[in-house]
C-alpha cells in the first residue's frame, strides 16, 4: 500500500510519527450552541485553560471550532466566525504547546486562522463547499483535514459513492496544489449516513486507510454511540472509547475526541497491542 505519510509530519516543533503512536485530537468548541460543549470555551481564558488540560491529558493537537456543525445548527457569516476564533487562536499560539487545527469550510476563515497562528486546516465539507479553501492550504503550506459530507443522505450505491465523494475532494485539493503528504482524510462519522451507513463506515475503514493517506476519525459522544447504548450526550465516553479502540485496530491514525484522557489512554493501550511501540519494564 502506498502510503503519504512515510516521513513524520512536523508541525509547530511537534513529530506526527503515524507509525509510532495514534495522535490524539481535542476539540475545542468555541460556540453557544455546540451539541456536546456549547458555550463553554467561549472566552479567551476559558479556551486557553481547557486546551492547556486537553495538551496535559495527552492531545498533540487542539481543533478550533467557531461554528457548530450539529444537527440543525444556525450558521454564521465568516465575519463572525473570525471574531470568535482569531483572539483565541492567537491567545492559544503564545501560551499551547500544541498543534492549532481550525474547524472551518470557509477559505477566508481559514486564512485568517492561520495568519492568527493555526498550523491545520479541518474542513467538514472536504474542499466542496468553498474550494477555495484549499487553495489557502496550498499557499500557506499547511495539511488540510477533508471530511466526507454531502448535500443530500441519498445513495444507490453507498459505499461506492462514499470512495467517490473522498476521492473527489483528494482531486480538489492536489489541483489546489496541496501535496499529497498534507491531505488526511475523515470518514464522517454521523454526517449524512444513517444509523447502519455510519457502522458499515466504521466497518469497512481500512478501505478508506488503504487510499494511502492518514484517516482521522472523530466519533466523539455521537448519534450512533447514543443509538446503541441508548445513552445522552454526557453518558458516552466508554463508547466512545470503544470506537477510537476500534478505529486503531482497523488502521486510523488520528482520533477527535472531546474527552482527551480516557481516550488517550484507551488507544496508547491499542498502539502498544498492536505493535506501534515496545513497552519497556517488567511485570
Amino acid at each position: 500500500m502506498l502510503e503519504h505519510y512515510q516521513t513524520p509530519l512536523v508541525l509547530n516543533g511537534i513529530e506526527l510519527d503515524f507509525h509510532k503512536e495514534t495522535v490524539i485530537m481535542g476539540i475545542l468548541n468555541v460556540t453557544p450552541d455546540s451539541f456536546s460543549d456549547g458555550g463553554k470555551f467561549n472566552s479567551v481564558a476559558s479556551a486557553i485553560a481547557q486546551a492547556k488540560r486537553m495538551v496535559a491529558d495527552g492531545a498533540k493537537i487542539i481543533d478550533v471550532g467557531g461554528e457548530s456543525t450539529r444537527p440543525g445548527h444556525t450558521p454564521i457569516s465568516e465575519e463572525e466566525e473570525i471574531e470568535r476564533i482569531v483572539p483565541i487562536i492567537r491567545a492559544l499560539f503564545e501560551e499551547v504547546p500544541a498543534i492549532l487545527s481550525v474547524d472551518t469550510y470557509k477559505a477566508n476563515v481559514a486564512r485568517a486562522a492561520i495568519e492568527a497562528g493555526a498550523h491545520m486546516i479541518n474542513d467538514i465539507w472536504g474542499a466542496k463547499k468553498e474550494p477555495e479553501i484549499a487553495q489557502v492550504a496550498a499557499e500557506c503550506n499547511v495539511p488540510i483535514i477533508l471530511m466526507h459530507n454531502r448535500q443530500k443522505e441519498s445513495y444507490v450505491d453507498y459505499w461506492g459513492e462514499f470512495q467517490q465523494d473522498l476521492k473527489e475532494s483528494i482531486q480538489i485539493a492536489t489541483e489546489a496544489g496541496v501535496p499529497q503528504h498534507h491531505i488526511i482524510l475523515d470518514p464522517g462519522i454521523g454526517f449524512v449516513k444513517n444509523l447502519q451507513q455510519s457502522i458499515e463506515t466504521m466497518q469497512r475503514l481500512d478501505e478508506l486507510v488503504a487510499f494511502g493517506y492518514p484517516v482521522l476519525l472523530a466519533t466523539s459522544r455521537k448519534r450512533m454511540i447514543g443509538a446503541i447504548l441508548d445513552l445522552p450526550v454526557d453518558e458516552r465516553i466508554e463508547g466512545t472509547a470503544a470506537t477510537c479502540a476500534f478505529g486503531v485496530q482497523k488502521g486510523c491514525h488520528m482520533m477527535r475526541v472531546h474527552d482527551v484522557k480516557e481516550v488517550a489512554r484507551t488507544v496508547k493501550v491499542i498502539d502498544a497491542l498492536v505493535g506501534k511501540f515496545e513497552v519497556k519494564g517488567e511485570l
